[in-house]
């Protein structure tokens, strides 16, 4: 008889599942009741449900749409997160290395600098949308549909570099101040004053690239063997890297262009995952994806108590958090080194 689990065992992954998932859902409960209206809890709740008076408008306009941006943000980019790390064999891999992030923040930028941003508002995350599109062509043509792993490491940097250095000369023409000011707030990244039209619009490439990354766990865990290893097991690796491309781009796109820059989500969430179930990948993609959705919706509610009267920008407290994490993680490595 195999003996029950003693209080110091890892849960099961079918048990960390469900607890991700009451985290999830309770954080996301509460992110829809959390806010300077000051509208009581139940009250809040009735309001979302029939949409009467003002506190139905914030309820169904403001606060639903930007815990559904939470959610599907979070999950997007912990599940990118997973998966680059997995291709890349490399725990500190972070879905912003193959220059998506940069590239879709340089077209949310021009729309600002255009003034486009003034006159159509989806102008934003649709340059950013588009700016993310033409990355991934411009990666897969300096890497090759054959490259390896170091070639499309190369050609992100490259990317992101070339995108940085750009947004950076954008900001420097911006032709007033109150235009620098609002590039250099969106950039911070934030869910605030979103609307279900963002939620739309992101909606549907964040589910085209969940599916394509889902979809690539048995390749992952092949790939852990090594490259020939994979290849002799059956794993097409040219269509594993193009599915990871294609659905990382999609998934850090999408969030980027209505969320702004929110770092080091993708980083923490696999890692704060692995020791509980394991380093093998298509174990890890979905704990990831609630882990980072779990992350996003706290970070999100702690904008709002923290400085309720300030605009706390998300991008900025997951940074404060996520980079002592990341030299945390760094000085570990080296000392196992």
């Amino acid at each position: 008889m195999i003996p029950e689990p003693g209080p110091c065992t890892p849960p099961t992954p079918r048990r960390l599942t469900l607890w991700l998932l009451a985290l999830v859902a309770a954080l996301f409960v509460a992110s829809l009741l959390v806010g300077p209206a000051g509208i009581p809890p139940l009250h809040g709740l009735g309001a979302l449900v029939t949409g009467q008076g003002a506190e139905g408008l914030v309820m169904r306009e403001i606060r639903l749409p930007r815990a559904i941006l939470g959610l599907a943000i979070g999950a997007a980019l912990g599940l990118a997160g997973a998966a680059m790390q997995g291709f890349l064999r490399n725990p500190l891999a972070e879905p912003g290395l193959i220059g998506t992030s940069a590239a879709a923040a340089l077209g949310a930028v021009l729309a600002i600098h255009t003034g486009l941003y003034a006159s159509f508002a989806l102008a934003l995350p649709l340059m950013a949308l588009a700016g993310a599109g033409v990355s991934v062509g411009v990666i897969l043509l300096l890497a090759g549909p054959r490259g390896t792993a170091l070639s499309l490491i190369l050609a992100g940097i490259a990317v992101s570099s070339l995108a940085g250095a750009l947004t950076s000369l954008v900001l420097n023409l911006a032709p007033n101040p109150y235009a620098a000011s609002e590039i250099v707030f969106w950039m911070m990244g934030s869910l605030a004053d979103r609307s279900l039209l963002h939620v739309a619009l992101a909606l549907p490439f964040l589910a085209l690239g969940a599916a394509l990354v889902a979809t690539t766990g048995r390749g992952l865990d092949a790939l852990t063997l090594g490259e020939d290893a994979a290849a002799s097991l059956g794993i097409n690796l040219t269509r594993l890297r193009l599915k990871l491309v294609l659905g990382t781009a999609a998934l850090v796109g999408a969030s980027v262009a209505v969320a702004g820059a929110v770092g080091f989500v993708g980083l923490i969430a696999p890692h704060l995952m692995r020791r509980a179930v394991g380093a093998r990948p298509s174990r890890l993609l979905p704990a990831s994806a609630l882990a980072g959705a779990a992350i996003l919706l706290a970070a999100d509610i702690a904008t709002r108590v923290i400085a309720p009267e300030r605009d706390l920008k998300l991008g900025v407290l997951t940074a404060l958090v996520g980079a002592p994490f990341f030299l945390q993680l760094v000085r570990r490595m080296a000392r196992e080194a």
